[in-house]
């Protein structure tokens, strides 16, 4: 099961306040507030606080396990009953639909990396850039955002409230169920828009804000170190058996079951190459620049329109000036094989427009890719082409 690249949104231009999910946010707060004067933790009914524990991590496990792994960062594949069961759970979190679910800006603020983003309207330029067939396909997926509200609510709020009244407290299931259960659920998944940026280590990578902490890992299912987006397929938050990720472990397990599959890791002389690199720039304050000699061969436009004719199949795109075939990597691609696809070299194209973009997509113009990306595609290179211009 894959699904599209998470997109940034931003505010519109005129900062739009959206009334809709700002008042839910506000009111299921005063709610909640209300709610712990009237019936307190300390004179709540144990099974209830224990049922809206296990909400809560359910519902956490729907989004890491579900949104965030699955389907943002393609890292395995499910089959059906699961991706129902992650659907459901996700939708109980209140936080979008599958269709929607998106990486928010971390870089305008604590504050608005952790909750202000919600009171305004997004808008998403770059949605019509990336691969969305998959999601479109999928009918969990389309049912899940089509009925999303109803399911929501009851999933969100209606369930706790019947299962506390299994034991007569069918009030407190909705206090610490519904309303309670789901300030720890939004703000400890929001700690990975806030705190993941603002402090913690950063053991692969320094080339954007994500940072690790087992606080955070604690809080949010496993989702500590998030400055393991450095490797953004791999459906681990952490490679060592140390790492805190209950979120791993349950895809493990269902691995184990067969309900998972193609689970994808990054490799391990990348993840020992990538910490090596941090160690030395930390010891010396700066990394050796790469060399980027070319010692392979040199074409023409003509050798590789040849090429890539006589190879069934192939996808090349041509990223400074050099010929790179990822057809081996069309699966492994965060975003998928379409997007490849699209500004991939065609013989027959003379025009040529989009594929004389894809320095600029690589670069930016879709996606900041790590130096893990950038390691990748020198290794695919296959010859560096002399009579080749970029657009950008």
């Amino acid at each position: 099961m894959k699904c599209s690249v998470p997109v940034k949104p931003l505010p519109s231009p005129t900062h739009k306040i959206w009334w809709s999910n700002t008042i839910f946010f506000v009111l299921v707060h005063v709610a909640a507030l209300a709610g712990f004067i009237y019936n307190p933790i300390w004179e709540a009914r144990r099974a209830t606080l224990v049922m809206a524990f296990f909400i809560w991590q359910l519902a956490d496990f729907g989004i890491t396990v579900g949104y965030h792994r699955l389907y943002s960062h393609r890292a395995f594949c499910a089959s059906l009953p699961v991706r129902v069961v992650l659907a459901v759970l996700g939708s109980s979190a209140f936080q979008g639909s599958i269709k929607w679910c998106y990486r928010y800006a971390a870089t305008r603020g604590l504050f608005y990396s952790h909750m202000g983003w919600i009171f305004f309207k997004p808008t998403y330029k770059r949605m019509g850039l990336v691969e969305r067939d998959d999601l479109e396909k999928d009918l969990v997926v389309v049912l899940q955002h089509k009925y999303y509200v109803p399911l929501a609510l009851a999933f969100g709020f209606v369930l706790p409230t019947l299962l506390g009244s299994l034991w007569g407290d069918a009030i407190g299931g909705f206090i610490w169920g519904g309303l309670v259960s789901h300030l720890f659920i939004w703000h400890c998944t929001f700690l990975v828009n806030s705190l993941a940026h603002w402090n913690g280590l950063q053991p692969y990578s320094d080339e954007d804000t994500s940072r690790g902490s087992l606080i955070l890992a604690l809080l949010t299912g496993g989702e500590g170190n998030h400055n393991f987006h450095a490797f953004p397929h791999d459906f681990r938050s952490g490679p060592s058996y140390m790492d805190w990720d209950p979120t791993k472990w349950i895809i493990l397990g269902l691995y184990q079951l067969k309900l998972v599959s193609n689970l994808r890791r990054a490799r391990e002389d990348d993840l020992v190459e990538a910490v090596q690199r941090m160690h030395r720039k930390l010891a010396d304050g700066e990394v050796e620049p790469e060399l980027d000699s070319w010692r392979g061969e040199t074409w023409r436009i003509k050798q590789l329109e040849e090429y890539v004719e006589v190879t069934e199949g192939a996808c090349v795109v041509v990223v400074d000036g050099f010929a790179t075939d990822v057809t081996s990597y069309l699966g492994e691609h965060p975003g998928g094989a379409s997007i490849l696809r699209k500004y991939s070299f065609r013989p027959l194209d003379d025009d040529r427009a989009l594929s004389k973009r894809a320095s600029w997509a690589f670069h930016g113009g879709l996606n900041n890719h790590s130096w893990a990306a950038k390691k990748r595609m020198r290794e695919l290179r296959v010859a560096k082409i002399v009579d080749y211009v970029d657009l950008h």
